[in-house]
């Protein structure tokens, strides 16, 4: 199918079934795919495993399916500004599989890659790789499930031998992400920060979804300021330009106000 627009967020987003893996682009709560989020709220969709570097604020992000009880599990690598998030993983409601920021990067860029598995030196001498990391506590203060050990491996690196360990690709059967620009093939432009996580959660889905701020006709974009191109996008919606974007926190030198 080349035309790949979709009238709404609600269709787009309408055969996300409960129990399905979601790839889910944004950091912090730059690039987050906040109408798609809200529409699978309003949807009810729950018993989601949701790969995303973080799980958003208390009231914004994913952190509104998280207050809604609709997400079963994260793969993050940073949670600290949701005490929601805190007090559902503590409590052994939700399970946090914890991975290294640039580790959840490639195994999303792998798993859109076709590529199985591979090895790095991050996580080499921690839990990471030995295992024992808390996934679920069992609301008494004990672990319920513990992270695995992994694989490791000694390859010679510039004449010397270190330790890798092995990390599995990440496929989910879904992503959501926004992105400022995309055409009606599913060819996206990502504004600046926004560029983060958005196409590595974009090639990971089976199916992606894309919400953007403006669609164009094909032949519109230079194909040489695509970041993401349309082969890995299977639906694509306009949300408009005013859609609501927020920060995490606002920080300004003592009387730069109005400068």
């Amino acid at each position: 199918m080349i035309d790949k627009q979709v009238a709404t967020a609600a269709r787009a987003v309408v055969d996300i079934p409960d129990g399905a893996s979601l790839a889910v682009g944004g950091f912090g709560l730059s690039g987050n795919p906040i109408a798609l989020i809200e529409a699978l709220l309003a949807q009810g969709t729950t018993d989601l495993s949701i790969v995303s570097n973080n799980c958003g604020v208390d009231d914004w992000g994913l952190g509104v399916l998280l207050n809604a009880r609709r997400i079963r599990k994260m793969t993050s690598s940073y949670v600290g500004e949701n005490k929601e998030f805190e007090r559902q993983f503590l409590s052994g409601e939700l399970e946090l599989e914890l991975t290294p920021q640039g580790t959840l990067a490639e195994k999303l860029r792998a798993g859109g890659s076709g590529v199985a598995a591979f090895y790095t030196q991050t996580g080499v001498g921690t839990q990471v790789a030995e295992g024992g990391l808390p996934r679920r506590y069992d609301g008494s203060g004990g672990v319920s499930v513990a992270s695995p050990p992994k694989d490791v491996r000694v390859f010679d690196v510039a004449g010397e031998p270190r330790e890798h360990v092995l990390e599995e690709a990440i496929v989910t059967d879904f992503a959501l992400v926004h992105a400022l620009r995309g055409d009606r093939h599913g060819n996206l432009i990502f504004n600046k920060t926004a560029r983060n996580f958005n196409p590595l959660a974009a090639m990971a889905g089976r199916v992606c979804i894309a919400q953007v701020e403006e669609l164009v006709e094909p032949g519109e974009l230079d194909p040489d300021q695509v970041h993401l191109p349309g082969v890995y996008v299977h639906r694509i919606v306009e949300v408009g330009t005013d859609i609501e974007k927020r920060i995490e926190r606002r920080t300004v030198r003592a009387g730069s106000e109005g400068n």
